[in-house]
């Protein structure tokens, strides 16, 4: 797979690709003066604003056990004077927390608006569990996994704020989510106001991706509410490849100071198309978010995040055309149930063309599809630009990472089916060079060491059978001969912790909810 150009039916050429980086992964790394103070402050200020963080969590959990005591989970009561003084308590030793943690002033632009003026915020970019400062700051409610509420300490600061559960266990969760959230948000005003990251999981901020349509479904005036943190060293990311929580909580701490930025934007109103279309609804305001955030926005979406952090052999690099390439399934609408059936048939036929080049209108024969803005956009994936044709081999190759990411020999199984001379069974290095270029979804791979290390008898070729003895001798194979010899590939492994105010993080308690 290859970075190009694309040319559009008017004949106009218009740059599509790099789009952006992969916006589910943070690649962090320290000069040698950073990493000497990270070392300095771990020794001195860390285990301070880690006790304090921990002592003023404490202190709020008997504020908030008091306050929820009695309290109906299903009505809205109006708020006595105590009850508004523990509010205030609350907000009180929240913000002692955070400034403890180095974010000593909070930029707030913009005005919150009214529950009865916007009785949904909907925050981006999502991107860490550092995004709970608004919360604390406005008491606002949230939409969380229900398990959360169990948890010692933090479950009963999270009851506090009322928040929407969703429940993994309750198979029509969603559906009653979304009813809870209209009942809220056409209460006038009585309820607080719900708070929603509609991206659903985090990123690394580089651009918004799709919005759920969970805030929008109810129809009602929204507030976007836009997040920054204009840090020059960016510990704050928590995505699905980079820094664990832990990690990323450590390094936060042992920095001097830490940015953090608020703006509310003016309430959005939906028409009457928009209160019909949700999608369409989302799609605007998340318009409005990026251009004041000055990102652009993509159409990758939850289910990409489970691409770009498969446990699979292989680790995706940041800018893998892979996520494009999945976007494209979707909008040509290859992606899905029976993708495997699909994947076989296309393996089958790919074989029988023997490495006959395809031109765009081949392909569309090949996927039965017509010529499209999409199709082409997906061929510039990969041809080449002196022939203008592709090996339609690539694309199967690339078809099954993006439909079982998580089964990587199977994916190399069907590459060596398709590329495989009759007489041996053997690939030659350019062969493999190509294999792994649209496995891992880059324009260039360097492969000679990892071709050599395999070809023990210095044959010229290599087999199936003699790769899958090198990957048992040697698990951690592109670790060693891959990403160390490419660039782009970054240095972590991928994090796959729960995210408490994202109900939908993990792919397998998504999975569940579906």
């Amino acid at each position: 797979m290859r970075l190009t150009e694309s040319t559009h039916a008017d004949g106009e050429e218009k740059r599509e690709l790099p789009p952006f980086r992969n916006p589910f992964v943070h690649d962090l790394r320290f000069t040698t003066a950073q990493k000497l103070q990270i070392g300095f402050m771990t020794l001195t200020l860390f285990p301070i604003r880690l006790f304090i963080a921990a002592f003023m969590m404490l202190l709020a959990w008997p504020f908030a056990f008091i306050a929820s005591v009695g309290r109906s989970e299903t009505a809205v009561e109006p708020q006595c004077f105590w009850r508004k003084l523990v509010d205030v308590l609350l907000r009180t030793i929240m913000r002692v927390m955070w400034f403890a943690g180095g974010f000593h002033w909070i930029s707030i632009k913009g005005r919150r608006a009214l529950p009865a003026e916007a009785p949904i915020l909907t925050l981006g970019p999502h991107s860490s569990y550092f995004d709970a400062i608004p919360v604390t700051m406005t008491m606002a409610s949230i939409v969380m996994k229900a398990e959360s509420k169990d948890i010692p300490v933090w479950g009963t600061l999270i009851k506090y704020i009322r928040p929407v559960f969703v429940s993994r266990s309750d198979q029509d969760s969603r559906r009653r989510t979304v009813e809870e959230i209209k009942r809220r948000a056409g209460s006038g005003g009585q309820w607080p106001q719900i708070m929603i990251f509609p991206e659903g999981t985090c990123t690394n901020r580089s651009c918004l991706i799709t919005f759920k349509p969970g805030a929008f479904i109810p129809a009602v005036p929204v507030q976007p509410v836009v997040i920054r943190y204009p840090n020059k060293l960016d510990t704050i990311t928590w995505t699905w490849q980079g820094p664990g929580a832990f990690k990323i909580l450590w390094l936060t701490l042992c920095q001097l100071h830490n940015e953090f930025e608020i703006e509310y934007l003016p309430i959005y109103s939906p028409s009457e198309e928009e209160k019909k279309n949700p999608a369409l609804f989302a799609h605007n305001v998340r318009r409005l978010m990026a251009k004041a955030l000055q990102v652009p926005v993509t159409d990758y979406s939850f289910e990409d995040c489970q691409l770009a952090t498969a446990r699979g052999l292989i680790r995706l690099p940041v800018h893998t055309c892979l996520l494009e390439f999945s976007k494209l399934l979707r909008a040509l609408g290859l992606k899905r149930v029976n993708s495997e059936e699909l994947l076989q048939d296309y393996g089958k036929r790919a074989r029988e063309l023997q490495g006959q080049r395809l031109s765009l209108e081949d392909l569309g024969r090949f996927l039965e599809l017509p010529v499209s803005d999409e199709l082409r956009h997906m061929f510039t994936l990969f041809h080449e630009n002196e022939e203008h044709s592709m090996d339609v081999r690539e694309f199967v190759i690339a078809f099954s990472v993006v439909c079982r990411p998580a089964q990587t020999l199977d994916t190399i199984r069907l590459a060596f089916q398709m590329f495989e001379a009759e007489e041996d069974g053997a690939i030659t290095e350019k062969q493999l060079m190509c294999i792994w270029r649209t496995l891992l979804g880059v324009g260039e791979l360097e492969v000679s060491r990892l071709f050599r290390a395999i070809d023990e008898e210095d044959s010229g070729k290599i087999s199936l059978e003699s790769f899958r003895e090198f990957v048992d001798q040697h698990p951690d194979f592109g670790e060693q001969y891959l990403y160390s010899d490419n660039a782009g590939f970054g240095s972590s492994s991928p994090s796959h912790a729960a995210n408490g105010f994202c109900a939908d993080f993990s792919p397998r308690e998504q999975k569940k909810l579906d």
